[in-house]
C-alpha cells in the first residue's frame, strides 16, 4: 500500500489550499482516510476524516467550516480542501488509511501513512 500526499506549500493567512493523497496498492472500500497534522514542538492531531465507501465525513473542531475532505474514486485520492488558512494551520500535513468503517481520530488505528507535506501559512 502506497500514499502519496502532495499540494502543500507556503499561502498568506487568508488563502486557500488543496492537499492530495494518492493511494495505491489494494481497494479501499472497507478503510477510512484520515488526515493528520504535526507542527514543530506540538504532537500529531486529527484533522479530517472520510470513509470510503460511505463518503461519511468528520472534522477537528479547530478546521470545522473551513478544511473539506473528499475522496475520489476513480482516481483513488482523498482530498483536503483547506480555506481561510491561519497561521496556526502550519504543519506537515499526512495522509492515513486505517482498516475501519467508522472514523477514528486515533492515529494508532491507521495502519498506512504517506509521506507528509509541508503546509506554511504566514501572517
Amino acid at each position: 500500500v502506497q500514499l502519496q500526499a502532495s499540494g502543500g506549500g507556503l499561502v498568506q493567512a487568508g488563502d486557500s489550499l488543496r492537499l492530495s493523497c494518492a493511494a495505491s496498492g489494494r481497494t479501499f472500500s472497507n478503510y477510512v482516510m484520515g488526515w493528520f497534522r504535526q507542527a514543530p514542538g506540538k504532537e500529531r492531531e486529527f484533522v479530517a476524516g472520510i470513509t470510503w465507501s460511505t463518503s461519511i465525513t468528520y472534522y477537528a473542531d479547530s478546521v470545522k467550516g473551513r478544511f473539506t475532505i473528499s475522496r475520489d474514486n476513480a482516481k483513488n485520492t482523498v482530498y483536503l480542501e483547506m480555506n481561510s488558512l491561519k497561521p496556526e494551520d502550519t504543519a506537515v500535513y499526512s495522509c492515513a488509511a486505517a482498516y475501519n468503517l467508522q472514523i477514528t481520530t486515533d492515529a494508532r488505528r491507521y495502519n498506512y501513512w504517506g509521506q507528509g507535506t509541508q503546509v506554511t501559512v504566514s501572517s
